[in-house]
């Protein structure tokens, strides 16, 4: 591997990495079959990534002709490590295991160890006999859309297959690791003004904020709607108001402590709702809502856009569904992702029907969405909301960060990367767009 990451830093051609030998093993951050049961009678706060997530040498499998090896420099952590590192809702072995009955092909992943990674950014070293549009030495980045073409649904969107899956997280060989194993069809160009650590921290997080609030197939937004983002300086919320403002509508950032709404108001977000300092008690207890806080979160909204937002960008679930639905607009939209709060939700349906709301349900992004939002931060119109940076050694204590809300944005951890700041080939966009725009998340993060 020291030899692979001296040839990438020195900018070898394809068809100098092309002519090494790859390992038999490599680096990777994974979770163990036989722990699946560590943290039984734990409760879920409490249960610590840092315990089961290891870091250690695994076996480099063969490569499947639709697929490509990359030398990862750089990955990210998101909500799904998270979940797979302390086996909730479910240990992720059952995924792995279904995924082994496909083929011979998904055989290969049904282990008894799980390295995990839904994000990276590298360099191709080498491709199976399919693949067309990539090649040794490319630089790129990750999304975690993992799907064939043999379901007749997945060619209307890809998200829609029956065999859809989320690489990293669903599948093994994921991306917290020296090496990754993907499909072609997960590969995108790697932003050019981007060091590696800033570009890894995209695809999965603003794939799914742009299928949400901009693709047909989330609940586009038009430019003048108001558009009420939950978590607006976390790694899907600091996408989803930049979404909000480049479409011309006005973000209402949602967060929970003065230093995140001076984050909000420093990118540009005029309209922030410290939750924390507004004291909302939507639950009054574990079984039971109480809608007079519901109308003064509506209030307070109204009080500074003038109006009930168009649309809701939800992923909390259960502790802020039921405030959602009431405080959308009449005939407004609520669409949803994940449910870090809690998967089974309750909410007035009065406020839904008779209003005639929409919850509209949403799930990352086909590969057109994620080309199109990873070309956005290409383009410099989308910033990477980079706050915080990890060696993979470290893998523990940035799932843990993540877990217990102790960040900003979004994590990233050096792979192969000796250091940070290395990848950035265009120095001179860099520039245009703006240092302090870019690093806006890590200076708030310092």
């Amino acid at each position: 591997m020291s030899e692979i990451l001296q040839a990438v830093v020195d900018g070898a051609s394809g068809a100098d990495l092309t002519g090494m030998s790859l390992p038999e093993s490599y680096r990777g951050a994974f979770v163990l079959r036989d722990e699946v049961g560590m943290f039984e009678g734990v409760s879920s706060a409490d249960k610590d990534p840092r315990k089961s997530l290891h870091v250690g040498d695994v076996a480099l499998p063969a490569l499947a002709p639709d697929e490509a090896y990359v030398a990862v420099m750089a990955s990210s952590i998101n909500f799904n490590t998270v979940w797979t590192s302390i086996f909730e809702p479910l240990p992720t072995f059952g995924f792995l295991d279904r995924l082994g009955k496909e083929s011979q092909w998904g055989a290969r992943h049904a282990l008894d160890y799980h390295v995990v990674g839904s994000d990276a950014a590298g360099v191709v070293l080498e491709t199976g006999s399919l693949v067309r549009n990539w090649r040794a030495g490319d630089k790129v980045t990750v999304h975690c859309n993992y799907v064939d073409d043999q379901d007749p649904s997945s060619h209307d969107d890809s998200m829609l297959a029956s065999n859809e899956r989320i690489w990293g997280f669903e599948t093994n060989f994921g991306g917290l690791a020296d090496i990754a194993v993907v499909k072609a069809n997960q590969l995108m160009p790697k932003p050019t003004h981007l060091s590696w650590e800033e570009a890894a921290v995209n695809a999965l997080c603003n794939s799914t904020a742009y299928r949400m609030l901009v693709s047909h197939n989330g609940a586009p937004i038009t430019q003048g709607d108001r558009v009420l983002v939950w978590g607006a300086s976390g790694g899907l919320g600091s996408f989803a108001v930049q979404y909000v403002m480049n479409g011309g509508a006005t973000p209402i950032g949602v967060v929970s402590s003065k230093d995140k709404v001076d984050l909000l108001h420093d990118i540009g977000v005029a309209a922030v709702i410290d939750r924390k300092a507004a004291g909302y008690k939507f639950w009054k207890d574990e079984h039971t809502q109480d809608e007079s806080e519901w109308r003064r979160f509506g209030k307070d909204i109204r009080g500074l856009v003038g109006d009930d937002p168009d649309i809701i960008f939800e992923h909390p679930g259960r502790q802020t569904m039921g405030a959602s639905v009431f405080a959308c607009k009449r005939a407004g939209t609520i669409v949803t992702c994940a449910a870090t709060s809690g998967y089974m939700i309750e909410y007035d349906n009065r406020h839904l029907w008779m209003k005639l709301k929409t919850i509209k349900g949403s799930h990352f992004a086909n590969y057109r969405e994620a080309w199109d939002a990873n070309q956005l931060v290409c383009d410099g119109k989308i910033l990477p909301p980079l706050s915080a940076v990890f060696a993979l050694s470290e893998v523990g204590e940035a799932a843990y960060t993540v877990h217990r809300n102790l960040h900003e944005g979004k994590i990233g951890v050096l792979c192969l990367a000796p250091e940070e700041g290395l990848g950035i080939e265009d120095p001179e966009l860099r520039a245009q767009i703006g240092e302090d725009r870019i690093t806006a998340f890590r200076r708030h993060g310092a």
